[in-house]
């Protein structure tokens, strides 16, 4: 059983809100464990529809999570480098971290398992080896465990930010000074796959710090550094500043002068401390084809 607390401010369906805790479930198959009564709120059976109130708490019963076969595919993997304890991989734009509901192939962990033997089991059978994600569309370094004992130090070392990850994004407009941004991010009372900047009561404290790296004439490119690891935390607060990540289709603008498959966003290095050597180990790696093309053809 899981008890959660609903502690927003903004009314919203049970079952939408619930689609951020289960992510193998759709909202469907949620709406019939709430109307088979699996899903309670405050002892209380209701609707899918029932609109979350502050201070509501949510009783989960066993759910049962639709099962599948995860099937190893011989899917290219730009493998940075690897020992018996972790990988670093070079994620490309357009492919999804691990199987979530409606997407069971083509994955990241499908191509894990057909080209490493050993994964962790920490995060689930759906999950081997994922310690932390990139969003689909953001291309980039992450770093797999290949064993229990190792996923729990690579974890511990992101939670206490000792493992320092950084990505270069161009964004619309000139910027001409570095900051740092800090805000609490939450889940959007508009769009519950969206996330939103918030009052400092709700959610979680989110701190990016970035630095120009290039300016061209309507665009700049930025160095982001995650001071903390949520979700989508990077583009939100690219959009806060009135400067959103070009192509980014959620929180960008609707209406894109440069043509791309997704937000030019890339994790470009990653700083962590090895789980069994102790020694600090830096990692790099560089843009893709298509995100230098832009940057040189705006240089012209």
């Amino acid at each position: 059983m899981q008890i959660i607390n609903y502690d927003g401010v903004d009314e919203v369906r049970l079952d939408v809100f619930l689609t951020q805790y289960f992510t193998d479930l759709s909202r469907s198959q949620l709406k019939k464990h709430i109307d088979n009564e699996d899903i309670l709120v405050n002892d209380k059976a209701v609707k899918a529809g029932y609109n979350l109130q502050n201070g509501d708490v949510i009783i989960v019963k066993e759910l049962s999570v639709p099962q599948f076969d995860l099937t190893p595919q011989d899917i290219p993997l730009d493998i940075i480098y690897e020992n018996e304890d972790y990988a670093i991989i070079n994620k490309p734009q357009g492919m999804v971290v691990h199987p979530a509901a409606g997407n069971y192939e083509g994955t990241l962990v499908n191509a894990l398992l057909y080209r490493i033997k050993n994964l962790s089991g920490i995060n689930g059978e759906y999950r081997p080896g994922i310690v932390h994600r990139l969003d689909k569309d953001t291309s980039g370094l992450l770093v797999i465990a290949k064993n229990d004992k190792a996923h729990r130090e690579l974890a511990k070392e992101i939670e206490t930010k000792e493992c320092k990850r950084y990505y270069l994004a161009l964004v619309e407009g000139v910027i001409n000074d570095g900051g740092i941004i800090e805000t609490n991010l939450a889940r959007s009372p508009n769009d519950r796959k969206k996330y939103a900047v918030c009052a400092d009561n709700v959610g979680k404290k989110a701190i990016t710090i970035y630095k120009v790296v290039e300016n061209f004439k309507d665009y700049t490119l930025l160095e982001c550094e995650l001071k903390t690891g949520r979700t989508h935390q990077i583009r939100v607060h690219c959009q806060y500043i009135h400067h959103p990540i070009v192509g980014d289709r959620t929180y960008g603008y609707k209406k894109q002068s440069i043509k791309t498959n997704g937000q030019l966003l890339h994790a470009y290095k990653l700083i962590l401390r090895e789980p069994k050597t102790n020694i600090i180990k830096e990692f790099t790696c560089d843009l893709p084809q298509y995100f230098s093309d832009i940057l040189k053809h705006l240089r012209k």
